[in-house]
Order: structure tokens, then C-alpha cells, then sequence
């Protein structure tokens, strides 16, 4: 158990002195280096902290600083985190903090840095809370994302003893302050604590928020107490001491631990029992720890023959385990001075289970849910924190220093992102979640609208990663639907947004669907088995009762190119001994018709589609290829597509021209090229829109100054094409705007 400075909280002249000698008499187990360091770092915080006033106690600021180093410094922690504790506030004051603080290291720097970005979360402040349904779960996300934020366990240890420090001086705030601060300390502060074994935290952020929060409640069981805390202290040292030297006749080996218990857990208890006070007997607790079951019962029987049993509160969870696997005998005796007192008594391993495994002493304080991936991870940074304990005291006198700030380091949480809206509500999301993610989670709608974000004010490419504690905002059309390519590049991480998107696609039209993924299949079989070949095969291998299936699967994106390639190189060719020309299979295309106004050497009402590689425009040059079955494929001249395709099938060229399109809309592919800024995504989609041009795609990439904005719109024909061009050209910032090369 760790110990807890407990400092004045009144604005004594003196005391910034005072607490200054008692750190230094705690950082005399650090070596001569480590100490001149700490006390550079008090010299500054003197220097900068001396006229100033902490923001919510209206109290020193200097004076706050040092109780707050000396609380970090009974917690055992480094010289670095004492260091970091004192100059806590610097980034507030000084604009080029990091260069004036340059001579302490890259690590205390980097422990500066970490609490500042936690100072800057909007914790309990959004308008969200107001929602009882969800605060509960915005308050389990903030404690996480807390832990989640910091790369250094130590940062979280520091945050909590700076607040235990403002509740101590939280008397001098307005009542609405109180209120407020007490609520976010009850609900974010105090678990952490508790989650992190750091009891003695955890108690006095309790009682201290309780004061405020149940003002009424606070002092009528103060009053009932009929000792100070102190005296009580004081009793239960009494107690082990008696205790100790019992086990020591009895040659039972053990641990004896005990503290009474704080306000705020006696009203919790008399609340959830239904209990007055003078029916509590563990007002006053003790803990045995022996490292056999015999032992248990043997330290029983010791400690009714020391005290009078108080009858019907026996309870033996050893023999009888609770439903969470629990154990322990637990037994309320009356103690020494005739006041009642609990004993519990348990195995060191009954103990470890219940502090860290699935009887996890927080989880029945709190009614968590059940997290084992997190629980697991708790339990490693208190194991840590225990450990760091012993060391600290086994090796005060060696440089084991730079070694556990090593272990302190935190990369347990990399499985979770935890980023905000732009109302500061937190997000969890799965690690590398894109602000696609991001968008499906707030609304499936608005998942399907995205077509750009903005991460802390920045525009950023879709296949962004997000990182924790990055604010995101959607850019998003008024209407249209997700990519294909979402899928197919791996943008989407979450479960639930590539549910969404395979869900829409399915929904679209089949006869789509089916085009898209005739345009993939052909172009894999290219590359994987250019020869004739039985297609029905590779369906059936593939598991698909018809070919239009497969096409289809491969159009959402359920199939992918490589296994498809794979299937076709186990196909063999099919040997062919019919010559297949081009005119015979135009006329075999004359049997249906798209009716999209292609003349194929002056005649029209044939089978034709435009290819979607090089996204011919009506004005534009093109060409036809005649393909296997699917018609007559309509490319730009100089599309790098039909050249490999007629350097192997020159025989399939054929002559095309443009004619009346019932359907006057092309898709075409645009780059834009800017200097980035601010609004920048948003004017370009304005001038879109001024010349009603339909955007079906979007993607956004973002270096350093320049940015990278790639469009697929819909177009009538080359004019429009040409105007649109103009006009983007026009867009203050906009360096280049082109219709993408083919």
C-alpha cells in the first residue's frame, strides 16, 4: 500500500518552502544527478508559478505544484515523474515550452507533453452526458481512452495526484465549481485509481467528492464517527501489531495489512445493505494474507480466541465460493476498546484472484461490464505498479531508474482507437479504423455519404488511421453510396461499417453489379490465364451455381481478384479449333442491345458497353473490341488497356463512333491538385455543383501543403467536361485541375 501526502489547503506563504524540504528528503534515495534535477525543474516552477493562481481553487500555483510533486514522490515514482509533476503547467505559460525545457530529456518532455494532451480532453464537459442512457458508456470510453491516450502509465499517476491535490483545495471554489469538478473526479478519477491499485488515490478522491456532492450525507457520518481519522489509524495499527505477533507464536507465515474505512464507502455500504451505521462492523478492516487453506482456518480460530465473535457475521467463501469464484473467510469480532471490526482472511492466491482475475475487486465496486482483454490489462500495471514497490525499496540504492521507466511504458491498448466528434463526444473504434469507421459508427447514412473528413481541422485522405484523440469530422454529398474500392483497398476496419457496405452493394442493381464484376473477371483473366478457357468451371470451383453469380460476387467486393486468379490457374485451357472472328461474333452481338448509341461501322443497335478503365465521354475518340460473349467494349483511343488487349487480339478491333445516347451521362475521372487549406474540399465541391455535375466518388490525400483531391463525376458530354475544368482551375488554391490519363 502506498502512502499519501496529505497537504494544507489554505494559502500559507510559508508552505511552498515547507513542502519543498520534505521533497527533498524524499528524493534522497535518488542519486546526486536526478536530485539537481528535480530541483531545476522546482526552480523554474518558482519562477513561473509564483504570481499565478490555480485556475479552479483560486489557490498558489507553485503552492499546488509542490504538494503535488511531494504526493508523486510517496507513490514512489521516478525522479522524472517528480520532475514532470513540478513543471506540470509550463505549456500553459511558456509558447516554446519545449525548447526552454530542452536540457531535461526527451523523457521528461514527452511526460509533459502526454498530461497535457490528457488536461485537454473534454472529459465530462459535452452536452452528450445530458443523455442518462448514454453516459454511463461515454464515462466507461473516457476512463479507457484516458489509459489509452498516455504512452506513459506514469502520466495517468501524475493527472490523478494533481487532482487529489485540487479536491483538497476545492473549498475555496464557487458551488457550481464544486460540483462539476466533484462529479468528473467520482466518475472518471476515483475508478482509475482504483483500477490502477492505487487505494489510498482512490479513497481520498471518494471522500473528497462526496463532500460536495452529498454535502448533508458527509457530515452526518463524520459526526457519527466517533474518532478522527487519525485515532482510527492509529486503532488498526494497534490491531496488526497484535495480530503479527500471534501469527509469529502461532509459526504461521503471513501479511497483515488493514485501514478503516473512508466516508464515502461507508455510505455506500449502508445504502446497498440497508443498513444504519451502528449496524456496520467494518467501520474498522483487517486483511490476512497466509499461503495455505490450513492457514486460514488456523488464523481464524486465533483471532475468535483474541475477540468475541459478533454472531451471524461468519461467512466462509472458501468452502462456499461466490458466483464470481470470490474467496475468503470474512468475520466481524469485537476488537480491542469494545468497537466492532472485520477480518478477512484469504490465500495470497485467493488474493491475486481476487484483485486481478475474474473477481476483480473494481467490478463489483463499480458494476463494470465485463471486458476480459481490458481486465487483463489492469491487471498488468497493477502487477507493475507492485512490482515497481519492491523495487523501489529493495534497490534504492542502485540506478534501476532508466530500467522501470522502461516497464512503465504503455503499449497494451493499441487494439482500440478512441477519437471525438466535433461535439467531443469519444468514439472506440477498432486500432487503424479510417474516418470511414468513423462515420458508419455515428449513423449508417452518413457512412454511406462520405466522401472526405477533417482531422483536427485538417483535411486528410480516407484511408487515414485514426489516432487517439484525433477530432473527426465527416465531409459528406447529399447523397450516393459507399465504394467498392472501400473494400477492396482494406479502408474499413470495423465489423460494422464493412457489414453496411457489403449490405448496399447487394441492394444495388444486379444487372451493375454483375457489368462491374465482368470488367474485374476479365481483367484478371488477362493477367492469369489469357487462353480460352470453360468460365461455368471456375464458377462451379468457386462454388457458384452460374456464372452471372460469380460476376456478381466479384462486383461487391465478396470475391476478391487473387482467389479468383488462383481458381483460374487450376482450370486448363480449352483447346479451340473454330477460327472466332470479329464480324462473326458482331453479328451474333446484333441480338440485343443497350441502345446506348454506338455505331459499330455505321450500324447501331448493337450490344455495347463503355469500358470502364478509360471512361470514354461522348466527343472523345474511341474504339471497340469485340469480347467473348459480353458484347462490344467501347475504350479511348490510347486507352494502355486495349493496347495490351489488341497486342494479343488484334483481329478484335473494330471501327466505333458516337451516336445518340438515350442516357447522356458519362462517368469521368478528375485530379485536382492544391496548396491545402482550410475549406478547401468544400469550395471544389461547390464548383461541382454549380455545373451540376454528380460526384460518384471521391478520395483526398493530404502532405505536408499540398493536396491531392481525385473525383469520379458524371458528365453529358466533352463540352461540359472542358467547363468544368475551367472552373476548377478558378478555385483560389487549386494548381492543377485535369481529366485523370488513361
Amino acid at each position: 500500500m502506498v502512502s499519501v501526502a496529505h497537504p494544507l489547503a489554505n494559502a500559507d506563504a510559508q508552505l511552498p518552502a515547507q513542502l519543498m524540504a520534505e521533497l527533498e528528503q524524499l528524493c534522497a534515495r535518488f542519486d546526486g544527478t536526478e536530485q539537481r534535477t528535480i530541483r531545476a525543474a522546482a526552480d523554474i516552477a518558482k519562477a513561473l508559478y509564483q504570481a499565478r493562481l490555480h485556475p479552479i481553487t483560486n489557490l498558489p500555483l507553485l503552492q499546488h505544484a509542490m504538494a503535488t510533486a511531494v504526493m508523486v514522490a510517496n507513490l514512489k515514482l521516478d525522479h522524472e515523474a517528480i520532475a514532470a509533476t513540478l513543471l506540470f503547467a509550463t505549456p500553459d505559460y511558456l509558447v516554446n515550452w519545449e525548447e526552454t525545457l530542452a536540457d531535461f530529456g526527451p523523457d521528461i518532455l514527452r511526460l509533459i507533453d502526454g498530461i497535457t494532451k490528457v488536461r485537454q480532453l473534454p472529459l465530462l464537459a459535452g452536452d452528450h452526458l445530458a443523455d442518462p442512457k448514454i453516459a454511463s458508456r461515454q464515462i466507461e470510453i473516457m476512463r479507457k481512452m484516458m489509459l489509452a491516450m498516455v504512452e506513459d502509465v506514469r502520466v495517468v499517476l501524475i493527472k490523478l495526484s494533481w487532482r487529489a491535490q485540487t479536491m483538497h483545495g476545492l473549498k475555496y471554489a464557487d458551488a457550481d465549481t464544486q460540483r462539476f469538478v466533484a462529479r468528473e473526479t467520482m466518475d472518471l478519477f476515483a475508478p482509475l485509481a482504483n483500477r490502477l491499485g492505487v487505494w489510498q488515490v482512490k479513497w481520498e478522491l471518494e471522500d473528497l467528492s462526496f463532500r460536495y456532492l452529498e454535502p448533508d450525507r458527509y457530515k452526518k457520518i463524520a459526526s457519527l464517527l466517533d474518532e478522527k481519522r487519525l485515532q482510527r489509524e492509529a486503532y488498526i495499527t494497534e490491531v496488526l501489531s497484535l495480530l503479527r505477533k500471534e501469527l509469529a507464536d502461532a509459526g504461521i507465515e503471513g501479511d497483515v495489512a488493514g485501514r478503516p474505512k473512508h466516508i464515502y464507502s461507508i455510505w455506500r455500504k449502508m445504502q446497498k445493505k440497508r443498513l444504519e451505521f451502528n449496524e456496520l462492523y467494518d467501520i474498522r478492516a483487517v486483511r490476512i494474507l497466509v499461503h495455505s487453506i490450513k492457514d486460514c482456518y488456523s488464523v481464524l480460530g486465533i483471532v475468535h480466541h483474541l475477540w468475541r465473535p459478533i454472531p451471524g457475521q461468519f461467512d466462509d467463501y472458501i468452502s462456499h465460493p461466490k458466483g464470481n469464484f470470490y474467496r475468503s473467510l470474512h468475520t466481524a469480532v469485537i476488537g480491542p476498546q469494545e468497537r466492532g471490526m472485520e477480518v478477512q482472511i484469504r490465500t495470497f492466491e485467493m488474493h491475486q484472484h481476487a484483485e486481478m482475475g475474474v473477481a476483480a475487486h473494481w467490478r463489483y465496486k463499480e458494476g463494470g461490464h465485463q471486458d476480459n482483454g481490458y481486465e487483463e490489462k489492469i491487471a498488468w500495471l497493477r502487477q507493475l505498479l507492485a512490482w515497481r514497490d519492491e523495487i523501489s525499496q529493495e534497490n534504492a540504492e542502485q540506478d534501476t531508474q532508466p530500467e522501470i521507466a522502461e516497464q512503465f511504458k504503455n503499449e497494451l491498448f493499441q487494439d482500440t482507437v478512441y477519437v471525438l466528434t466535433p461535439q467531443g463526444r469519444v468514439v472506440d473504434l477498432p486500432g487503424g479504423a479510417s474516418p470511414i469507421d468513423f462515420a458508419y459508427h455515428l449513423h449508417t447514412d452518413l457512412g454511406h455519404r462520405c466522401r472526405g473528413a477533417k482531422v483536427n481541422g485538417h483535411i486528410v485522405p480516407l484511408s487515414y488511421a485514426l489516432q487517439n484523440g484525433d477530432r473527426v469530422e465527416i465531409l459528406a454529398a447529399k447523397d450516393g453510396g459507399p465504394s467498392l474500392d472501400w473494400l477492396r483497398h482494406g479502408m474499413l476496419k470495423s465489423s460494422k461499417a464493412i457489414a453496411k457496405v457489403r449490405q448496399w452493394l447487394k441492394q444495388q442493381h444486379q444487372d451493375v453489379l454483375i457489368e462491374q464484376g465482368k470488367q474485374l473477371f476479365e481483367k484478371t483473366r488477362l493477367k492469369a490465364h489469357p487462353g480460352p478457357m470453360e468460365l461455368e468451371k471456375i464458377a462451379e470451383k468457386l462454388n457458384f451455381r452460374k456464372l452471372d453469380d460469380l460476376y456478381a460476387a466479384l462486383g461487391r467486393g465478396e470475391l476478391g481478384p487473387k482467389l479468383l486468379s488462383e481458381a483460374m490457374q487450376e482450370i486448363p485451357q480449352t483447346p479451340t479449333s473454330i477460327e472466332v472472328t470479329a464480324e462473326a461474333l458482331v453479328r451474333e452481338s446484333r441480338v440485343s442491345s443497350h441502345q446506348q448509341g454506338i455505331l459499330i461501322e455505321g450500324v447501331d443497335n448493337l450490344m455495347t458497353m463503355l469500358a470502364k478503365c478509360c471512361k470514354p465521354v461522348k466527343g472523345d475518340a474511341v474504339v471497340g473490341f469485340v469480347t467473348r460473349g459480353r458484347g462490344i467494349s467501347i475504350h479511348r483511343q490510347g486507352c494502355k488497356t486495349l493496347e495490351r488487349l489488341a497486342a494479343k487480339d488484334a483481329e478484335r478491333l473494330i471501327s466505333a463512333n458516337w451516336g445518340e445516347f438515350k442516357d447522356g451521362r458519362f462517368p469521368v475521372d478528375i485530379l485536382v491538385e492544391a496548396q491545402d487549406r482550410p475549406g478547401l474540399l468544400r469550395d471544389v465541391s461547390e464548383a461541382f455543383s454549380r455545373d451540376k455535375c454528380h460526384i460518384t466518388a471521391a478520395q483526398t490525400l493530404s502532405r505536408n501543403t499540398e493536396a491531392s483531391l481525385r473525383f469520379t463525376v458524371e458528365i453529358m458530354d466533352h463540352a461540359q467536361l472542358r467547363q468544368i475544368l475551367a472552373h476548377l482551375a478558378n478555385v483560389p488554391g487549386v494548381t492543377k485541375a485535369v481529366r485523370r490519363s488513361i
